[in-house]
């Protein structure tokens, strides 16, 4: 069975809703970011990024990572490639060019989205905000932003999805790096054609399952 090590509230959240999208059976292993436990390394503590058992699958100590039929992969964007690739069907690329756009859009989602988005929501999570260096952070990544948003948007004057003309891997994994950024609405009522999109992806019933784990994490927290 595919087992998923990591909280619904990180990153593992990609590699959630990908298992949910492909209906495929997964054990979850709800790993705990090391930050958030008073003492990661207490005997008692949490199951953390700290932890040994974990550190003994990821040695990074980041989550997520997965293990598949013995194969240990500890990078989310990726993770969901593979999960693609192994199990096919419309989310997974339908020929080599598609396989092309498909990594080269998650790439682009990695290395020209996420540096800025993550800033953002990271602001948030830390309660800064508000605060005068937490706004000039978010001010930043909002002018980061502006040019990866603008080809995007272009892009998807012609189409409702990214690649393929319907809803892809390459979707998920872009849609996942861009909701760390809709904190600023006004973002995205600039942009109406990301905004729809994004409307479209999480209108899906394996993203709103995901999300319910996401909220049932919290409220139990």
């Amino acid at each position: 069975m595919l087992t998923i090590y990591g909280v619904y509230c990180s990153r593992a959240s990609r590699n959630y809703w990908m298992a949910e999208e492909l209906g495929i059976p997964f054990k979850s292993v709800p790993v705990i970011q090391a930050r958030l436990v008073a003492d990661p390394l207490a005997l008692d503590a949490r199951l953390n990024t700290k932890s040994a058992s974990f550190l003994a699958v990821n040695p990074m100590g980041k989550i997520p990572a997965m293990e598949d039929d013995g194969l240990v992969l500890t990078e989310s964007l990726a993770n969901n490639l593979y999960l693609a690739r192994k199990h096919g069907g419309p989310l997974a690329p339908a020929d080599l060019r598609e396989e092309g756009e498909v990594l080269a859009w998650t790439l682009w989602a990695a290395t020209e989205v996420e540096p800025h988005t993550v800033e953002i929501v990271l602001t948030y999570d830390n309660a800064r905000e508000e605060t005068p260096e937490g706004k000039a952070i978010i001010e930043t990544s909002v002018k980061g932003l502006e040019r990866p948003l603008a080809r995007l948007e272009t892009h998807l004057q012609t189409q409702d999805y990214v690649v393929g003309g319907r809803f892809t891997v390459a979707d998920l994994n872009l849609a996942e790096v861009m909701r760390y950024a809709m904190s600023e609405t006004y973002l995205f009522d600039r942009h109406p054609k990301i905004k729809a999109w994004l409307a479209r992806c999480h209108a899906r019933p394996a993203f709103k399952t995901m999300m319910a784990g996401r909220r049932k994490e919290a409220e139990a927290a």
